[in-house]
């Protein structure tokens, strides 16, 4: 009797006992195709060749000679050989959970574990059929937004899941060919996105679930560089289509100046044309990178919820130096290691920032530097989180080493020459743009800034206001004339706005170095993550109309002096502080922020202090956007 009808016959009875087919009858009749192939008579073999390929509106009694099927081979699994019965396994690893019921469903799962325990030359087989399954048939798609989607997809994923963890218990080197299939399976970013977001929810499962410290650290590290293919396909075109040479802090002073009945003032909302819609409306790849960062962020989360966030932050930090950090033009990427910064700024936010210093002072490699002291400066000037003192300790070091470097140079400016000198200054002056006030805000800070050895660097001949962004440049001047802090011969002062062949040589064109990576979030859903904790630059401005009335009525030169002379005490070893005094920091810190408008009161034309971009970049207009 044929292997097909033994089983059909048998499965159509609910007492096996009184058709004369018992389970082990079957998987004996099995067990003959499968030899009986082997020698050439292929009719039985055939049969239940067939039998696998069933998959499309099954009836019962289909179904029930099917897992009928699958049982038997789970059985006789040791008669199955990979070269002869190849059409055989190609049918079973074939098979879609997504398509059948939960009776097939565990029985397939059964054949798939008895195959992977029974053979080394069936693991990566056996993981890729349960990693294919990470995501449904294309059909599936408008099924999965209905109940009964969501439903067969729970079905789907938490056998698939389950299975992975059997198969690791019992087969200890299988996490390691996972990790492998798993990234040679993940969808390309052209891949429709449900099925993209759906594929990284499963690796997301993995890292936190059962066999993640197997597995955790590979699936994050392939997520974020999903994320940066996705993030590098984004052309600033796309972004800057309306006007090129218009920068990034125009368009968010300018989208601020619209009506006061069109905001909200909870910082969740802007008016209803902002310029996400404006930048990424219909922009595919964009809405792809959106998704995936807020499943990221969800992640992160949640990790930080069940207090495995100092877990998965060392994993991402060490993915960021080796990716994200040298990736060319990454534009929203670098924002999953501002969030997980904000969800514990004590530890992340302080680490991050010691290792783009420690990446600065000491990496072998110039562009590294250039682009750790861009970001670092950046983090520095947008992370509302990072208190005033910890930004001060930053900036202390990064001063001090610049000094050093002047202290060994005595030659004229050169911009390819000294080009680390020349970021590292430009950074120093980006971070005091941002925080200067609110560090003046502070007594304690404000006599700190004052012993600062800025001046010497900038009187240098080396004359970093004439080589760094003249935009930047001019906004540093402006604050520092108006706080008396820093004193410059005219002689080192540009004139005007426009840039010199010097600072057009250090910026160069599509220079990796003339970004700031923590710009606005142009991801419409993944700004809500991100706007809470985020420094804008119209909330910096706004407190120069509140504060230069008193510019006549400030500093006074014995002020200075007593500022210059006193409280020396302090910076003797980088910024002691007690606890106490750290908690008072924080507290004028975020007095100082909380007071800022949201909404200008002049135009962005007022003064050249509100077109400072916040993304250095390529000199191609002479305010070298």
């Amino acid at each position: 009797m044929g292997v097909e009808l033994a089983a059909e016959q048998a499965s159509s009875y609910g007492d096996l006992d009184n058709f004369h087919y018992t389970d082990s009858q079957l998987v004996y009749h099995v067990k003959n195709a499968l030899k009986a192939a082997l020698e050439g008579d292929c009719d039985n073999y055939n049969q239940l060749v067939g039998v696998m390929h069933h998959s499309e509106r099954l009836l019962p009694d289909e179904v029930a000679l099917l897992v009928t099927c699958l049982k038997s081979l789970s059985g006789a699994v040791s008669c199955i050989d990979v070269v002869h019965h190849r059409s055989l396994l190609a049918a079973i690893f074939g098979m879609r959970l997504w398509n059948y019921s939960t009776d097939v469903m565990d029985a397939l799962v059964e054949l798939v574990i008895s195959l992977a325990s029974s053979s080394a030359q069936y693991v990566d087989l056996c993981l890729d059929m349960l990693v294919s399954n990470f995501v449904p048939p294309y059909s599936f798609l408008e099924l999965l937004k209905q109940p009964r989607g969501l439903t067969r997809k729970d079905q789907v994923l938490d056998r698939v899941h389950s299975t992975l963890k059997d198969i690791a218990n019992l087969v200890p080197l299988s996490p390691l060919r996972l990790e492998k299939v798993i990234r040679e399976r993940m969808p390309n970013i052209y891949m429709k996105e449900p099925l993209i977001v759906m594929y990284v929810e499963n690796m997301l499962r993995l890292e936190s679930g059962a066999i993640g410290e197997l597995v955790g650290s590979t699936m994050l590290v392939a997520i974020v560089d999903r994320l940066i293919d996705l993030d590098v396909e984004i052309a600033w075109d796309d972004i800057l289509h309306d006007d090129f040479s218009k920068g990034i802090f125009e368009m968010e002073i300018e989208d601020l100046e619209g009506p006061a009945d069109d905001l909200q003032h909870d910082g969740d909302e802007f008016p209803r044309q902002t310029w996400i819609e404006r930048f990424f409306g219909g922009n595919v790849v964009a809405e792809k990178l959106d998704s995936l960062m807020v499943l990221t962020f969800e992640h992160l989360n949640s990790s930080n919820e069940s207090g495995r966030l100092d877990q998965v932050f060392e994993v991402l930090l060490q993915s960021f130096q080796k990716t994200v950090l040298t990736a060319y033009k990454s534009k929203f990427a670098q924002f999953v290691m501002f969030y997980a910064c904000s969800l514990d700024p004590e530890n992340c936010g302080m680490k991050f920032a010691v290792t783009l210093v420690n990446t600065f002072e000491s990496s072998a490699y110039p562009e590294w530097r250039m682009s750790a002291v861009a970001c670092l400066a950046s983090y520095l000037a947008r992370a509302k989180f990072v208190s005033a003192s910890f930004v001060a300790s930053i900036l202390l070091r990064l001063i001090n080493w610049c000094s050093d470097y002047c202290k060994n140079q005595d030659g004229d400016s050169n911009p390819k020459a000294h080009k680390v000198f020349y970021a590292g200054c430009q950074a120093i002056m980006y971070v005091l743009c941002f925080r200067m006030r609110s560090m003046l805000a502070i007594p304690r800070l404000r006599s700190q800034l004052f012993l600062l050895r800025l001046d010497e660097i900038l009187k240098h001949p080396l004359n970093p206001l004439k080589v760094c962004l003249p935009s930047i440049v001019e906004e540093f001047l402006r604050l520092a004339k108006s706080s008396r802090i820093f004193t410059v011969p005219e002689n080192h002062v540009p004139n005007g706005l426009l840039e010199s062949e010097l600072s057009m040589a250090f910026g160069g064109l599509e220079r990796l170095d003339m970004f700031f990576p923590f710009d606005p979030c142009l991801l419409k859903k993944s700004d809500r993550f991100i706007r809470p904790n985020f420094v804008y630059w119209s909330m910096v401005r706004s407190t120069y109309e509140e504060e230069e009335d008193d510019d006549d009525e400030g500093t006074s030169d014995e002020d200075v002096h007593e500022l210059r002379t006193g409280g020396s005490r302090m910076m003797s070893d980088g910024l002691d502080r007690s606890d106490d005094e750290e908690d008072s920091d924080l507290d004028d810190f975020d007095y100082s922020l909380n007071k800022m408008s949201i909404t200008p009161k002049d135009p962005p034309s007022y003064r050249f202090g509100v077109q400072m971009p916040s993304r250095i970049r390529p000199s191609t207009s002479p305010e070298s956007l």
